[in-house]
């Protein structure tokens, strides 16, 4: 069958003409039933790992500089630079305890390193709240800016928390591969008030920005364990920045809870 030129004009007009009467419709017809989107999940809800519970730190490695008070003047294995290490030789234990400062070495940069046990919960949707028993120190991570002025510096700082959804093998130590453990806390502290990141006076300033990744694993046996590494930068008092891998246990409860204060020895 042969078609003239204005039967086949006129049909590519109506096919056109039907097309932008139907495509409406299929468009309305595709969306219907999704709804409106709703908010994005909070940070609890949107939790890749849970880190509530109560932990114990498991001291494997650095026994001699975390489960006793150093000797004045060991700093092996800090970074530290001539004026650290000037203000390390000067520690005075007796001078810290007469200035009301025995609490120099549970500010945020030392605090994870100590012996002890940690109670992690939710303080609201968008706060992660730490608990230590030694020193009965408080830390509160919070997810987005903060509101309100600028604190003045705290022993526990400004923490602003985020989930580190980075795949794993790329960034900084904390997996067993050396990357950042996908599904990790990344928690960024400032505002810090000087102290030790050891108890014998080794020192961090502040100017420090601590960088922490907090992560879970489970072992076959049902084990769960907290790995905590931690980041160091102190311009002052530092060469370089100082990174620990912190491990602790989880229990069942609080039954082995015992709350204990500052101590300078």
């Amino acid at each position: 069958m042969i078609f003239s030129r204005a039967c086949i004009k006129a049909h590519r007009v109506h096919t056109l003409a039907l097309v932008l009467l139907v495509s409406p419709a299929l468009a309305k017809a595709q969306g219907r039933g999704r709804g409106p989107a709703g908010p994005p999940p909070t940070p609890k809800a949107a939790a890749p790992v849970d880190l509530i519970g109560y932990w114990v730190s498991i001291v494997t490695e650095d026994w001699r500089w975390r489960m006793v008070t150093p000797a004045k003047g060991d700093y092996a294995s800090v970074p530290l630079n001539a004026e650290g290490r000037k203000v390390a030789d000067a520690w005075d234990a007796a001078k810290d305890e007469a200035a009301g400062e025995q609490c120099k070495a549970y500010g945020a940069a030392g605090l994870m390193r100590l012996p002890g046990r940690v109670h992690i919960y939710w303080e609201s949707d968008t706060a992660l709240r730490v608990d230590t028993d030694a020193g009965t120190q408080n830390r509160t991570f919070l997810f987005g800016a903060p509101t309100g002025t600028a604190t003045a510096p705290l022993w526990q700082g400004v923490s602003i928390a985020d989930w580190e959804t980075m795949p794993s093998g790329r960034g900084i130590l904390g997996a067993p591969d050396g990357g950042v453990p996908s599904g990790a806390l990344k928690v960024v502290t400032t505002h810090l008030r000087p102290g030790y990141l050891r108890k014998n006076g080794v020192p961090y300033s502040e100017n420090t920005i601590l960088t922490e990744y907090y992560n879970v694993t489970k072992e076959p046996n049902g084990d769960q364990w907290l790995i905590v590494t931690t980041i160091v930068n102190d311009p002052k008092y530092l060469n370089q920045p100082f990174i620990t891998s912190t491990h602790f246990k989880k229990e069942p409860g609080d039954a082995k809870w015992n709350p204990t204060p500052c101590s300078s020895r």
